[in-house]
């Protein structure tokens, strides 16, 4: 547990100064930033080598603060979100609270509802949702465990996690799905 303690205290304080994390999310090794924060999502796209049109998904720690960041989530959502088996991001209407170059064209946003434990210790102390994009230039495979992050990827954080470095088991990228301003869900990544 000390590994686990240094590294929320170390990634804390890179977020709060505006920096990336590279980090073990619910699926894949990700890139991480304060996604309140507009500069830092703009070296995480610098990073990636990604355009800003493309969206980032947002993690929370707990369904209750989708109100923060979605402007009229369905009334049954946290009812639907506890209902996943498995990591799903959700693209909701009307986003709410975010650095503008997190939100797509359209005004929607991916959020995905972490049960990873270092993640929400993480999203709950800093107080604000984390960005979280797979730890790899745009257009190349995402990495299945912390070993295949290439070497681009980690000198271009401020902090690397340690934490779940040696887990090699081999991790996939959430379904994704959508849910439109009329309520109705469809299926974008399964």
């Amino acid at each position: 547990m000390e590994i686990f303690e240094e590294d929320i205290t170390a990634a804390l304080a890179v977020l709060r100064n505006g920096g990336l994390i590279l980090y073990p999310t619910d699926t894949i090794w990700g890139i991480g930033c304060d996604a309140t924060d507009e500069k830092a999502v703009k070296k995480v796209f610098s990073l990636k080598q990604r355009s800003e049109s493309k969206s980032l998904v947002i993690l929370l720690a707990d369904a209750k603060d989708l109100l923060h960041y979605v402007a009229n989530p369905r009334p049954d959502i946290i009812d639907i979100l506890s209902g996943f088996e498995r990591p799903t991001t959700v693209i909701y209407e009307g986003a709410l609270g975010l650095a503008p170059n997190v939100i797509s064209e359209d005004g929607s946003v991916a959020i995905r509802i972490v049960q990873d434990t270092f993640c929400r210790h993480l999203i709950k102390r800093l107080r604000k949702p984390l960005v979280s994009t797979s730890a790899n230039i745009s257009g190349q495979p995402s990495p299945a465990n912390f070993g295949q992050v290439s070497e681009p990827i980690r000198a271009g954080v401020d902090y690397v996690v340690k934490y779940r470095q040696d887990d090699e088991s081999p991790h996939a990228a959430s379904r994704i799905i959508r849910i439109a301003a009329d309520g109705t869900i469809s299926v974008i990544r399964d």
